[in-house]
């Protein structure tokens, strides 16, 4: 039933360009009906922690303020504050490249507040909670209250369960200390889901299973990021981990999985009387990956590293993506490969009062297993990606203070029939960033 087609069914490019374009009505009087209930909130915890036997609250968090330049233009989200790689040559009629142009800010919308909650014992176990937000917003809309953590742990000691939004299990046990706010990506999985996760932990090991959403870091598709791909799925993501950990080491692997529907109809224009038709179909993207990391933390020294293979985890803010492999001719109903990307990092750091480090990254596109077209994704003309990092970081209690310097590398070219990257050239950012915080 499935022909390839490539000459009739061929799409535009920008169809499946990376976007950023979550926006939602935020208004001065939802900011401050939130801000109200987050104080009515703090109170109420107060006053039922005098009432309620075995319940305790902590509140902690940071005001950070941050600068940074960036000596081109680049991919990115929050107006440069998280980077992810430099923008391919764009030259005018007159030769000039116009992301050759440098930029730089200043923004404080990292400052963030949380609290911690225990309370009494149920059905045997501990239960606990966190609730953390910053002022991050989403998409393009920043200052606004932004959701980071919102989770509830039930605790047997050796089981646990947690039911919320949390750290995405990809970025795992283990990722890299650095004052980048992107913490490695896009070679490290960045990513937090609302999820529930099941954890055993006899002696050393620690077993993790996960079944995710996603919410504010979504998938790209034919429509740019958008949450449709895993609601109409029906799917969630899913992840089981283990790891050996001790006073000093921490290693470990795991696997996730990714089924997505990328449309539920098409569009195609009737070649007989030249109107458009719209037709239902049935289409799916699976991907699998797989991570190894490691970990070995002292008193002054930290050494870790992360290799990941990924199957179509742009939710993760990082590269990939799919294509299409065949197409019905009448329906334009496709079936898709994800392409596989190669992510590795290492990051040493060492020192307390002065801490210094460096972190490295390299990323490499290897294609898909089958012959593919009208690639859709993040970076899919990228060939390879390549980051080195040094920083320097002076702390005392509740203050840090601290510089880096990062130099990024992208190798663009073309694609061939597999999706793999060719004939490429190289183009490179400098960023410097400085960073204030008081932790409390």
């Amino acid at each position: 039933m499935f022909e390839k087609n490539r000459n009739l069914h061929k799409e535009n490019k920008s169809n499946c360009i990376q976007t950023d374009d979550i926006h939602q009505k935020n208004t001065i009087t939802m900011q401050r009906f939130t801000l109200i209930s987050i104080f009515l909130l703090a109170f109420a915890i107060k006053s039922q922690a005098q009432e309620i036997k075995d319940f305790t609250y902590k509140i902690y968090g940071l005001a950070r303020t941050d600068y940074f330049f960036n000596s081109r233009q680049n991919e990115e989200t929050v107006e440069g504050i998280f980077l992810m790689f430099p923008k391919d040559h764009a030259y005018d009629p007159l030769g000039h490249d116009m992301n050759a142009h440098a930029e730089s800010s200043l923004y404080n919308l990292h400052t963030r507040l949380g609290v911690d909650l225990t309370g009494p014992e149920i059905w045997g176990a501990k239960t606990s909670a966190k609730i953390e937000f910053d002022f991050r917003g989403s998409g393009s809309t920043f200052g606004v209250i932004r959701l980071r953590h919102a989770y509830a742990k039930l605790d047997w000691g050796n089981n646990e369960w947690l039911l919320g939004q949390t750290w995405h299990p990809l970025y795992g046990t283990v990722a890299p200390e650095l004052m980048n706010l992107n913490m490695g990506a896009p070679f490290q999985p960045f990513n937090r889901a609302p999820q529930i996760q099941y954890s055993y932990a006899p002696k050393n090991l620690l077993f993790r299973a996960s079944i995710l959403w996603q919410t504010q870091y979504l998938s790209v598709g034919p429509k740019g990021k958008s949450r449709d791909y895993i609601h109409n799925s029906n799917i969630p993501e899913m992840f089981v981990g283990l790891d050996y950990q001790d006073a000093t080491w921490t290693a470990g692997a795991g696997l996730h999985f990714s089924s997505l529907v990328p449309r539920l109809s098409s569009s195609v224009i009737n070649p007989n009387n030249g109107m458009q038709e719209s037709y239902k179909v049935s289409e799916r993207i699976n991907g699998l990956s797989g991570e190894v990391h490691f970990k070995y933390k002292d008193k002054k020294l930290m050494v870790a590293g992360k290799s990941v293979l990924s199957s179509n985890l742009t939710q993760c803010s990082t590269l990939g993506g799919y294509g299409s492999t065949s197409i019905n001719n009448e329906t334009d109903e496709r079936e898709y490969a994800p392409l596989r990307i190669s992510h590795s990092w290492l990051n040493v750091m060492y020192g307390t009062k002065w801490r210094g480090g460096v972190f490295l990254g390299y990323l490499k596109n290897l294609g898909a297993s089958k012959e593919v077209f009208n690639l859709c994704g993040t970076g899919t003309d990228v060939d390879q990606l390549t980051n080195a990092s040094v920083e320097l970081t002076y702390n005392i209690p509740h203050w840090k203070i601290g510089a880096e310097y990062s130099l990024t590398t992208a190798w663009y070219g073309t694609n061939d029939d597999k999706g793999k990257v060719h004939d490429t050239h190289d183009v490179s950012n400098n960023r410097f960033v400085i960073s204030a915080l008081y932790s409390f």
